[in-house]
């Protein structure tokens, strides 16, 4: 087994996560990582874009959802998690039943009954195949007596989606539209196979990691590891899985990432790049909103913020300490950063 310093884990972390770039389309970096946070969707775009061959704009993103290479559901952790059709069907087999008996209570203090839960989906159905913008099929809803308040709406989406039948898909104007998703996948346990892609696109991570990640049991997923094809390295004394285990990256400067990035999301222990201070800047309030990072080296020292139509410059706000150097190193990312 070999043994990696921290710093050497942390630039193995930055590299496995594609935050210097690939020569990759977007599709090649979804189906790489499995799937990648996306409960906030423009900064999943930019997630992807960044880890794309140079030059990949926010519109080959999307580009890549019209064609329906990509899709966005709720494959596990009950969060929204972009990813390619194939991995979606391979993760909700692993992971619907339980979402699905999690969520009992919540279905109970909504009024959702099966009738109702299967009413919706009948009448969802007439007119899926065209695409549906959630506005229109709450609309749906109300022309056939489902009441769609209160979070109802909101939680017959996901039910229907965790059970496989729909997912977001193509753009119309800013918004994804709701379409069938494929069917049911059948073969060998899928389990080896995601956890090798989870690995080689966040490596090295933990056994628990993993299973914080799929919200699977540290049983199943350790059993998976064994035969995923991965390497064992140790951190400081804690067991860990990388996978190709090749070259040191060496320094690797400073990197912007957007919110909700997998750089921080994709790890249940984020104590490896980022320290107790930072980890509370990046969610102010633990809010549950992550904040966009910067990184230097493999290690986040603050958190940053674009260009938008209320803001007309970028700013940046540092948690850990930076040679004057490297802090212009940052400006010039910030005001360089190329996915306003």
């Amino acid at each position: 087994m070999r043994t990696l310093t921290p710093d050497e884990a942390r630039r193995w972390r930055w590299s496995s996560q594609l935050l210097g770039g690939s020569d990759l389309s977007p599709t090649q970096v979804v189906d790489r990582a499995i799937a990648l946070q996306g409960q906030d969707l423009p900064a999943v775009l930019r997630a992807i874009a960044i880890r794309s061959r140079p030059g990949t704009t926010i519109a080959d993103v999307r580009a890549a959802f019209d064609r329906g290479e990509l899709v966005r559901s709720w494959p596990v952790r009950g969060t929204l998690f972009a990813t390619t059709p194939a991995h979606l069907t391979a993760l909700l087999s692993l992971t619907a039943d339980r979402i699905h008996r999690s969520t009992i209570r919540r279905r109970e203090q909504l009024g959702l009954d099966d009738d109702t839960l299967s009413r919706a989906h009948e009448v969802a159905q007439e007119t899926l195949a065209g695409g549906l913008t959630r506005s229109e099929l709450l609309a749906l809803w109300a022309d056939a007596g489902i009441e769609a308040a209160g979070g109802r709406g909101y939680h017959l989406i996901f039910h229907h989606a965790v059970a496989g039948r729909w997912h977001w898909g193509a753009f119309r104007g800013d918004e994804q539209v709701l379409t069938p998703s494929p069917g049911e996948s059948r073969g060998e346990d899928p389990l080896p196979r995601i956890i090798r892609g989870l690995v080689a696109a966040r490596g090295p991570v933990t056994d628990d990691d993993l299973a914080w990640w799929l919200k699977l049991p540290k049983t199943q997923v350790r059993k998976a590891a064994a035969s995923a094809d991965l390497d064992a390295v140790s951190i400081d004394g804690a067991a860990a899985w990388v996978a190709d285990l090749g070259a040191d990256p060496g320094d690797t400067g400073v990197t912007l990432v957007p919110g909700f990035d997998e750089w921080i999301l994709g790890y249940g222990d984020r104590s490896l790049t980022a320290s107790a201070a930072m980890q509370a800047a990046l969610v102010p309030g633990n809010n549950g909103v992550f904040r966009p990072a910067v990184i230097v080296d493999g290690v986040t020292v603050g958190t940053w913020r674009a260009r938008a139509k209320s803001r007309r410059d970028p700013s940046f706000e540092l948690v850990e300490k930076v040679p004057a150097a490297t802090r212009r190193r940052i400006e010039r990312a910030v005001e360089a950063w190329p996915h306003d």
